[in-house]
């Protein structure tokens, strides 16, 4: 009997000392964070405004405690060490010609209405001395970033007006092919990039807007950083020999990041990162389909549907571990300087524990801190890799503005039969 208690005793003692350390890790996490806060590669949050309330930001006031409804709000953003955010001005793959630039648009201005109705917490930002600028000052740098080429309706002068409303990336497709570039979950079009898809590289790496290579396919991958000049990234995509999804960036891709001098932004969206959860998704989003609902749908009717699936059909959940996993393996392959954060907030219906919105942040930093990551490291992945990548990419910009102007060229001149076959 006493060596029983003996034992017990042993156990909990350990399950405290256990649950100290883990709190010395977090505390020291938002210490980190303090210094050297998140750079978020993609968030989703215009699109949720958009889908939720058209636009009404009292309605969704960010201000105020949004957890009811949405994954990101200011509190949460300052709890989560969040210090620059690229909010993507996305537009569903299903939208094309002026529908697509159009709301597109009106993605750009509800970030504008955003900024101008918090002033002491978010800060635009268009360069990198902007982002060093909002540190300096505890506020938010807010970027922006396309995601998907349908948005330019293929016209170099409409990446342009983009670049020029303050859009620093654009992600060259979304989940469908468009003209001139494969998605990484369609059926093979083009076979990576056009003739005219080199040429929105070339053009965008002229301006100094990122290539963003996240929901394209690999072939699309290997293509752009065949042309790019500047360094590309990836804003919301994990590693494809951990996880063996589309959307993941396989080996050969993360090796070449280094040459290139780009950084792949890991995501947390369970199905990109969780082998199990692959599976899982598809029947939930195929519950949402046979509703009449889009399957990237996060709306009201969309959550409860999905509720009601989870209740019958138990989910696998991924972790922070499971996100550690990924980072220690592009950190292996890609190298600590090539590797950053994007975690797609209000774009999934799932997210890990521990990750279930943007106040989740110091949990990962603790995670990887009990991993053995130096602050060092920690310093580049959260912030210091980003900030390097756009300024690069703006120095890249500024040689090649003074060494030839815009491009006028067309698809229809470029994407020929002949050319493009």
């Amino acid at each position: 009997m006493e060596r029983r208690l003996g034992e017990e005793l042993i156990v909990e003692e350990q399950i405290v000392a256990e649950h100290r350390s883990d709190e010395r890790q977090l505390e020291r996490a938002r210490e980190l964070l303090a210094e050297h806060p998140v750079v978020d590669g993609h968030n989703d949050l215009p699109w949720a405004l958009r889908e939720q309330v058209r636009y009404d930001l009292d309605a969704r006031d960010i201000a105020t405690d949004q957890s009811a409804h949405l994954h990101t709000d200011i509190p949460r953003l300052r709890a989560g060490g969040v210090g620059a955010q690229f909010w993507s001005v996305y537009v569903q793959s299903d939208m094309a010609g002026d529908e697509a630039v159009s709301a597109t648009l009106e993605q750009i201005d509800v970030v504008a209405e955003l900024l101008a109705r918090h002033p002491a917490d978010l800060r635009r930002a268009l360069t990198a001395d902007d982002m060093e600028a909002a540190r300096t000052e505890g506020r938010i740098a807010s970027l922006m970033g396309a995601e998907g080429g349908h948005s330019i309706n293929n016209s170099l002068g409409t990446l342009r007006g983009l670049y020029a409303l303050g859009v620093r990336y654009m992600t060259l497709t979304h989940n469908d092919n468009i003209a001139w570039a494969d998605s990484a979950t369609d059926e093979p079009g083009v076979g990576g990039l056009s003739p005219f898809g080199h040429e929105v590289v070339r053009e965008m790496n002229r301006t100094g807007m990122l290539v963003d290579l996240s929901h394209v396919a690999a072939t699309t991958m290997r293509d752009a950083l065949d042309t790019s000049v500047a360094p590309v990234m990836f804003s919301h995509s994990s590693s494809r020999a951990i996880c063996d999804h589309p959307r993941n960036i396989p080996d050969d891709v993360l090796e070449r990041l280094p040459a290139n001098g780009g950084i792949a932004m890991a995501t947390f969206v369970p199905k990109f990162v969780l082998p199990e959860a692959v599976a899982w998704t598809e029947a939930a989003d195929a519950n949402l389909r046979a509703h009449g609902l889009h399957h990237l749908d996060t709306s009201a009717r969309a959550m409860e549907l999905h509720a009601a699936f989870e209740a019958a059909n138990p989910r696998p959940v991924a972790t922070t571990a499971t996100i550690a996993d990924h980072l220690d393996h592009m950190r292996e392959v890609a190298g600590i300087d090539h590797i950053g954060i994007g975690g797609d907030y209000d774009g999934t219906a799932f997210l890990p524990d521990g990750l279930q919105d943007v106040s989740g942040y110091p949990n990962l930093i603790a995670q990887l801190l009990g991993r053995g990551w130096s602050a060092a490291d920690l310093a580049k992945l959260t912030w210091r890799n980003a900030v390097r990548v756009l300024r690069d990419a703006e120095a890249v910009a500024r040689d090649l503005s003074a060494r030839r102007g815009p491009s006028h060229a067309t698809i229809e001149q470029l994407d020929t039969p002949a050319q493009a076959g």
